[in-house]
């Protein structure tokens, strides 16, 4: 799945189903997940898991930051230039 229609709606799926802050509060795409404390640190991981499979992609320590992870729009982009990256190398 590389859609990226589908890639906003899954991570936000993904967020609300495993971790609880994010159905107290009203989560949109701008809230900032680890500085609101929707998610942990583990929890990044999770998440780190999660778009691998779902994106099939393989996320870099280096890719672990702010930019990429601070909330669901900049995950949305992270993964779009991913994928494009990706399909750069593939061709």
């Amino acid at each position: 799945m590389s859609d990226t229609s589908e890639i906003n709606p899954s991570i936000r799926s993904f967020i609300l189903r495993k971790f609880p802050a994010a159905r107290k509060r009203n989560l949109n795409d701008a809230v900032p997940l680890l500085e609101s404390g929707i998610i942990d640190s583990l929890g990044v991981l999770d998440l780190v898991g999660f778009l691998e499979q779902t994106f099939d992609m393989k996320i870099n320590d280096d890719d672990l930051t702010p930019e990429n992870f601070g909330n669901i729009e900049r995950m949305v982009a992270f993964v779009q230039r991913k994928n494009s990256q990706s399909k750069v190398a593939a061709s």
